[in-house]
């Protein structure tokens, strides 16, 4: 039996990466800190762990993969407490991870972890790889940044050890798109901020397939981009959007006003990156969703 631990497991990437794996034959292990209100079934079973007297190490079996998807939501205004809380729910439960992968007596084959897009931060020029530096020069880029190089540590007892810099995530039950098309339900699409930042997107099912794929392919090491090859900017994605919706698109939304609602939150829609998935596609993984309508026709 291929077993697969999870942190994050019941969050949106999660629930998709669960549900893909399960199909596949696998056991997935879900750690979580309320075991007692999920109920075990077919192909899942939960953990309890980061409680009083949790003892994870004594539940599990032998593991084949870990995945690390945990951290808290970035989605709500930037205060000084949120961000605090952003950082710290990944170095925390990374740690945690981490002591618990130095309890095994038999060691995971591979680790995969979250990361983002982020930490390359932002430019409307620039066309982003694996290859390419880290910013570490805004709040994204510094957490992504600190993230990835706690759980690099894995990587330092001998797991494979990858790392998916997520995009924009685009599904039905959750992730960021049913706040992106909401102004168009009700009339209210239009251009976001100049409308020229790119907007670097994937389907939540090739997220998961993705995942998958890094844990099969010995060749996964390092970052992974796990995005879709065909990045748009904020105005085309807003167009296609109103065409599929049949919808109008003429009240914009600008700069200044997003800056005001959403304070230092407002990058993510203002600003972007031109993020191209060049480690995925070189190593034959086929995206199902290549490019924005096809991902949007599913979707909407």
């Amino acid at each position: 039996m291929k077993n697969v631990l999870i942190t994050g497991g019941t969050g949106f990437i999660g629930r998709h990466l669960t549900q893909k794996l399960t199909s596949e034959g696998y056991h997935v292990y879900i750690l979580t800190r309320s075991s007692d209100k999920k109920q075990s079934e077919n192909g899942v079973t939960f953990i309890r762990w980061m409680t009083n007297g949790a003892a994870p190490e004594n539940d599990l079996p032998a593991i084949t993969a870990v995945v690390n998807l945990a951290g808290e939501s970035i989605n709500g205004r930037w205060t000084k407490s949120k961000k605090e809380n952003i950082l710290q729910s990944r170095l925390s439960v990374t740690k945690e991870l981490l002591r618990l992968l130095e309890k095994m007596e038999h060691k995971p084959e591979v680790w995969v972890n979250a990361s983002a897009v982020g930490y390359y931060g932002t430019s409307k020029k620039e066309i982003f790889t694996e290859e390419s530096p880290g910013a570490d020069n805004d709040f994204l880029a510094h957490v992504t940044a600190l993230w990835e190089k706690e759980a690099s540590r894995a990587g330092q007892m001998g797991l494979r050890f990858a790392v998916t810099r997520f995009g924009v995530v685009l599904g039905e039950d959750g992730g960021a798109l049913s706040r992106m098309i909401a102004p168009f339900k009700y009339y209210a699409g239009g251009r976001v901020g100049s409308g020229s930042q790119w907007l670097s997107w994937i389907h939540v099912e090739d997220a998961a397939r993705l995942i998958q794929f890094a844990i099969e392919n010995k060749n996964i090491n390092g970052p992974v981009n796990a995005t879709a090859p065909h990045p748009v900017t904020m105005d085309e994605f807003g167009k296609e959007t109103a065409r599929i919706m049949n919808k109008p698109y003429f009240l914009p939304a600008p700069s200044f006003a997003l800056k005001w609602l959403l304070g230092e939150m407002s990058m993510l829609v203002l600003e972007g990156q031109h993020v191209i998935p060049k480690k995925a596609s070189d190593n034959g993984f086929e995206f199902r969703y290549q490019r924005l309508t096809e991902a949007l026709r599913d979707l909407i």
